[in-house]
């Protein structure tokens, strides 16, 4: 494989002054970002390492020193301004960002192909805009890939970092989900069940609480470490799981489109700006829940939060590497469950973990004599070849790209597994493998299913839309609400129903060749 990226690279050295065309052909049938294919005609750009680690200002002091940034000056309808894609972005959720159509998208940028998902990172676009009121601040806080739990985390190590801080976190211990946890665990934990940055954690820690760099807890963050006091999420576990999936749902409502304003604390409305990324739009939200507007305007300057991650882990935008590629496509998978068995699908995209955004995930149960959580003689089975990446209780991570990590490449999230029967972890499966037993074990449920999600390089991806869940043929559908969708093949058309009706009832067919 070395070998061959060499030669590729090589190739593209030689063909980088030839024609625009090359450029277009290498973005959609090799799914290259601009970025990449930029650093491959020119050599790849240097690097620096964290900047200096010093206590960030207090909450006055960044208010005093924010920098406003200009506002969008007005545009005529349909005037085309300039766009270069952005990981993860699609035509229909341009056309909602920029108040357009996807057909007026595909008029001005006719090479991009029709039958294209994701749009490559990096690539030049015209997009027609027209007026929509209130967009807030143009300034991006960090990347996309810096913010989900994917490849630019592998070889991270939270435990060690925390350490070499004075801060409070360092000697923190905190009793979450069933263990006695070190800070640096905690972190980890919510890192990993809701696949978001443990970088992003600390530093919002530390920005709120002054946990890396403040030796003492304020007596006011004892219980409430993030100043989240609504509802009961006491202590830095359930702080941390409130922001996280907090953080889920505006990062993955601005990726689907869902999402298009929020309200700050004086009842203003902000829209996002057209230009900007999942993951700022994502701290935005965040911000705007917890501060009063002039503490959300700090926060999301180049003085607020920005300036603490930076201090913290160097410069985000430098060397970014985007985790998704252009025209990202799923890989063939089977059922979850035995050819020749029925199942029924019980429910159409709904969170992958936590409540709200990512609709990530959809459910299947077996035939039973009564309802409830009995554990299931059936067999959940591996949709296709890989490697357990992670097995605990009610979980399995099966790890489609076999180098045992779940950040990098195409995984599969089990949930509601058994614990006797369920697949080890390192364990080798084939397509069709037994993974475990359907019940109630892990997560929230009333009846005996499977929940099961896709990440791809540590994003969680929707499981209907744009790139949805495909087996044997057959299509996920989104409905007009959460669990609500169809499978559909051809012209047939399966709604889910937790009821397990007929209507709702799939055989598995022949596994795929």
């Amino acid at each position: 494989m070395q070998q061959h990226l060499t030669s590729f690279f090589a190739n593209i050295r030689q063909s980088c002054s030839a024609s625009a065309s090359f450029a277009v052909q290498a973005f959609f049938r090799v799914g290259l970002g601009f970025a990449l294919l930029m650093s491959a005609c020119s050599g790849a750009a240097g690097q620096t390492g964290p900047s200096e680690t010093i206590a960030p200002p207090s909450a006055l002091e960044t208010r005093l020193a924010v920098t406003p940034f200009p506002t969008r000056p007005p545009y005529a309808p349909g005037e085309l301004v300039d766009y270069t894609a952005q990981t993860g972005d699609t035509l229909e959720t341009l056309a909602v960002r920029f108040n357009t159509t996807v057909a007026e998208i595909r008029q001005a940028n006719s090479f991009i192909p029709e039958d294209t998902t994701t749009m490559p990172p990096g690539m030049p676009m015209k997009i027609p805009i027209y007026y929509a009121p209130f967009w807030g601040s143009p300034y991006q806080i960090i990347p996309d890939s810096l913010f989900i739990n994917g490849p630019a985390q592998v070889g991270f190590d939270t435990s060690k970092f925390v350490a070499d801080f004075p801060g409070w976190l360092s000697q923190y211990r905190e009793y979450a989900s069933g263990e006695n946890r070190s800070g640096a665990q905690v972190v980890d934990l919510v890192a990993q069940n809701y696949s978001i940055s443990p970088r992003l954690l600390l530093a919002l820690l530390e920005y709120q609480s002054g946990a890396l760099t403040d030796p003492e807890l304020p007596k006011d963050k004892s219980e409430y470490h993030l100043g989240i006091t609504t509802g009961d999420y006491q202590g830095m576990y359930l702080q941390l799981v409130w922001a996280a999936n907090t953080l889920n749902n505006g990062y993955y409502a601005w990726r689907s489109g869902s999402l298009q304003t929020f309200d700050l604390s004086n009842s203003r409305t902000e829209r996002p700006d057209p230009w900007q990324n999942a993951a700022t739009v994502s701290l935005q939200t965040y911000f705007a829940k917890l501060m009063s507007a002039e503490d959300y305007a700090a926060a999301i300057s180049p003085q607020g939060f920005a300036d603490v991650y930076q201090r913290l882990f160097g410069d985000p935008w430098i060397d970014q590497q985007p985790h998704l590629p252009g025209s990202l496509q799923q890989p063939d998978l089977n059922f979850p469950f035995l050819p020749g068995k029925t199942w029924a699908f019980t429910g159409g995209p709904h969170t992958g973990w936590g409540s709200g955004e990512p609709l990530a995930a959809i459910d299947f149960a077996p035939g039973a004599a009564e309802t409830g959580c009995a554990v299931s003689p059936e067999w959940a089975t591996a949709v296709a070849d890989g490697v357990v990446a992670r097995s605990e209780t009610g979980i399995v991570v099966l790890d489609m790209d076999g180098d045992g990590d779940e950040r990098t490449g195409w995984i599969l999230f089990y949930l509601h597994l058994a614990t006797d029967g369920r697949a080890s972890a390192g364990q080798t499966l084939k397509a069709g493998d037994p993974v475990g037993h359907p019940s109630c074990e892990g997560g929230r449920s009333t009846g005996t299913h499977i929940h099961i999600a896709r990440k791809y390089n540590g994003e969680w991806i929707q499981a209907g839309g744009m790139l949805p869940f495909r087996f044997a043929g057959w299509q996920v559908e989104n409905g007009s609400e959460e669990y609500q969708g169809y499978l559909v093949f051809g012209s047939t058309r399966l709604r889910s129903c937790t009821c397990a009706d007929y209507r709702s009832q799939i055989q598995a067919p022949e596994p795929l060749p």
